[in-house]
């Protein structure tokens, strides 16, 4: 299959990481839906298909909402006829201890980061089984292989989305549908604002709960994290576009060398010199 014939969905496709795929691989040849719920941001990105002519079409899609992703994907296969790969990207983060973290916000983690992943995922799956081939590309992150401080709710989200990949790779396989997790590490977009913006409700219990040094040392990291990350969105998506072009992909495609190397700590080292190395990161003070 030649790429100028391939079809791509992204969700999340209008804005960070999505954005950058959804220009990066339009400018290539590939067909693409960038889906995404501010309206704002889909005419920004349709006046730039429009500018270079890019086979893009952004659509309205909620991935918390059954009908939205319902109706979002018949549209789709409605105007090509086929789906050839379908990269899961849309998220949020919510970043608070698990003491403070309310179970109303830990819900709508969960429905975006994960339910919103399975409801997409399911509702395109009958289509790529007929077909018997597919790609799906799950955008995980450095936080679903190690949880800092304060990452409790986001990065149980993104470890369970590394659980349903594992399940997906097997499940699929015969099928001739590819799962690939991509994990992306530090790179700056619009995610850092929308992150700190949900975080509001806490910044009493961050300055004055018993908790405060936890936030201050988790907040500082994560800002040292910002100044120091040299990846772009750009990078990101050119790994998407391996991930996608390549006959037998791996599993899984590390974005960053920050990703790189927690992948390989996670791998060989144990919990206690992990926790050593995050707790001097994060400034965890002692007992």
């Amino acid at each position: 299959m030649t790429t100028s014939s391939k079809t791509v969905l992204i969700t999340g496709g209008t804005d960070g990481l999505g954005k950058a795929a959804s220009l990066l691989l339009s400018r290539r040849g590939y067909h693409v839906f960038a889906a995404g719920r501010s309206a704002a941001k889909r005419e920004a990105l349709d006046a730039i298909a429009a500018t270079e002519k890019l086979p893009i079409r952004t659509l309205e899609m909620d991935v918390c909402d059954d009908a939205s992703v319902q109706i979002g994907v018949e549209l789709v296969l409605e105007k090509t006829g086929g789906l050839d790969v379908l990269i899961n990207n849309a998220g949020v983060g919510y970043m608070a201890t698990v003491e403070d973290l309310r179970l109303s916000d830990l819900k709508r983690q969960f429905e975006t980061n994960v339910y919103g992943v399975i409801r997409v995922t399911k509702a395109i799956l009958p289509h790529m089984r007929g077909r018997r081939s597919g790609r799906i590309l799950m955008l995980s992150s450095v936080a679903g292989l190690v949880t800092p401080p304060t990452y409790g709710a986001y990065s149980s989200s993104k470890f369970a989305l590394e659980a349903l990949s594992n399940a997906l790779r097997l499940e699929l396989f015969p099928f001739g549908i590819q799962v690939v997790l991509i994990e992306p590490g530090y790179i700056v977009t619009n995610f850092q604002q929308s992150a700190r913006d949900l975080a509001e409700p806490y910044m009493e219990a961050a300055k004055s709960g018993p908790y405060a040094r936890i936030y201050a040392g988790a907040w500082a990291g994560a800002n040292s994290g910002r100044d120091a990350s040299k990846t772009t969105p750009e990078d990101c998506a050119r790994v998407i576009q391996k991930a996608i072009e390549a006959s037998h992909p791996s599993a899984r495609y590390t974005v960053t060398p920050l990703a790189r190397w927690v992948s390989l700590a996670r791998r060989f080292a144990p919990d206690s010199i992990l926790d050593s190395v995050l707790r001097k990161k994060y400034g965890v003070p002692g007992a």
